[in-house]
Formats: structure tokens, sequence, C-alpha cells
């Protein structure tokens, strides 16, 4: 037993270097760097960035607005960012009212303008409430980039996706907080540097 649970450890350490190695010989690199300076741009001329997900991406659209929102690695003034789905009453009325695929699109459309980017956060790229989210955006004007699995899924044909190299959720997943996490060092960095 004690071998096997070694084994799967050593194996998701290997898989997890694999899929970066990927990333750093890749073209992802630079798309990361010119979605971090959108991001920064978008902060510093008054825009939001908004973050949505279902499940484990949930979380981690939680978790990225939080960084930006409170603070990353630096102390310094807030940025606007916000999760979408976090506020239960207006998660379960539109749910209720319209059906579980409006309910990120609905507060986008509340809230969102042509200022601001939305972050959708999925492995797949084919979450039906993340595409009418992209389709609320592109209507509104909002940038959006989506961070996906290797294919990009039904997103792809929608927005722009940060495509990570492999079908191993998990794995997708870890790459997914790990860019978002550069989105917010590059923004914090760049718009507070002076102050730091």
């Amino acid at each position: 037993m004690k071998n096997s649970i070694h084994q799967i450890i050593n194996n998701s350490f290997k898989d997890s270097i694999n899929i970066k190695s990927k990333i750093l010989e890749s073209n992802l690199i630079n798309q990361i760097e010119k979605v971090s300076l959108l991001v920064m741009n978008c902060l510093q001329n008054g825009g939001k960035i908004f973050f949505a997900g279902n499940g484990g991406s949930f979380a981690d659209s939680q978790h990225l607005a939080a960084e930006f929102v409170s603070r990353f690695l630096i102390e310094r003034n807030a940025l606007a960012a916000i999760a979408l789905g976090t506020n239960s009453s207006n998660m379960s009325a539109i749910g209720n009212d319209y059906g579980y695929e409006k309910i990120f699109s609905r507060e986008l459309d509340a809230l969102g303008s042509n200022k601001d980017i939305f972050i959708p956060i999925t492995t797949s790229g084919n979450s039906k409430n993340l595409i009418e989210a992209v389709n609320t955006s592109n209507k509104i004007g909002m940038r959006s980039v989506a961070l996906t699995g290797a294919t990009g899924g039904a997103l792809s044909e929608l927005c722009e996706c940060i495509k990570i190299p492999s079908k191993d959720v998990p794995r997708i997943q870890e790459c997914h907080i790990l860019i978002g996490h550069l989105m917010c060092q590059i923004a914090e960095q760049e718009i507070f540097k002076s102050k730091s």
C-alpha cells in the first residue's frame, strides 16, 4: 500500500511538472503575458475583472477574485474583481426564474460594462452557463479570455482561450490557478511599483 501511495504522489508531481514544461516551451507564455497586461490595463482604466466557473473552477474564481480585492504579494489598494455566482440569493433566483444556464450571464449583464474583462474558468470549455456568460460579455462589448483545457471546447469559438495542453482535470486546474496568480502578481507589481 505504501509503495502505491508513493507512486501516486510521484506520478502526480511528474505529470504537473510535465504540463508546466510544455507551457514553458510553447507560445502560451506570450499569450499569458499579453492577457496579464490586458488585465492590468483594464484595472488601471477603472474596469473590473469578472471570474466564473463551476465546481472546483467556481472555488478558483472566488480564490482569484480575493487575491485582487485583498492583496497578493504586496500591501496596496484593492483591485476590482468579482466572482460571479457568489451571491446565493441571486444564484437561486436566477436559476429558478431563468434556468441554471443563466446564473452567470444575468449577473454579468447587471454588473458589467465594456471597460471590464471576463475570465471564465473551465476545464472542458463546454459549460452552458459559461457559454451564456461569454455571449452576454460579447453583447456588452466586454473582452472575454477563458482558461480552459486542451481543446477550449465550445468557448474557443466565442472568445480567446488560454488552453492548457492537457485533458487531466486536476493538472489543468493547477495551471489555471498559477496563471491567475501571475495575472494578479503582474497587475499588482506594475500598478503599484512606485509604492512598493
